[in-house]
């Protein structure tokens, strides 16, 4: 799983403690990734199928949801490591060349999404505590608020919600 090297294996219902950023590190990077790939907030944003675009996509959400929706660091660090997780189920199981991110915040929620052109559906397994892999979905079912998956004429958008407090 892309950039779990250094994540707390989940045990049972515990809310899953992941790997610490420092969100002011990638500032730089995230803005840069803004301006060169577009916002994901104002349309969906195409990136190369590609394992390395898994970080642009985790920059993309860093900066939108610490920055721009000016969201907790907690907050941002699930959405990230979310993104990171549907990002690499589309660039490892879809034979995609470009996937789609977009962010969408309304009262009380934001939505991430990640279309692929894959019509085949992503699946929640089972987890044992020692598995190294396959955990991406169980992270999204556990962080998310809610997630699933929409079929497209053309591919799948699959997606997760997050509540937030509305200033």
């Amino acid at each position: 799983m892309a950039g779990l090297e250094d994540v707390e294996q989940p045990r049972g219902h515990e809310r899953v403690a992941a790997a610490r950023w420092s969100p002011a590190v990638e500032d730089e990077r995230a803005l840069k990734a803004l301006e060169l790939f577009g916002n994901p907030t104002e349309g969906e944003v195409p990136l190369p199928s590609r394992p390395e675009s898994a970080a642009t996509a985790r920059r993309l959400t860093q900066v939108v949801v610490l920055r721009q929706w000016g969201l907790s660091p907690r907050m941002t660090e699930d959405a990230v490591l979310l993104v990171s997780e549907l990002v690499g189920n589309a660039v490892r199981h879809t034979g995609a060349r470009v996937f789609g991110l977009r962010m969408r915040r309304r009262r009380g929620w934001i939505r991430i999404e990640v279309r692929d052109p894959s019509r085949g559906l992503p699946c929640l397994m089972p987890v044992q505590e020692l598995d190294v892999s396959g955990r991406g979905l169980f992270l999204v079912d556990k962080l998310s608020d809610r997630w699933g998956v929409d079929l497209l004429p053309r591919g799948k958008t699959t997606w997760f919600e997050m509540r937030v407090a509305d200033r």
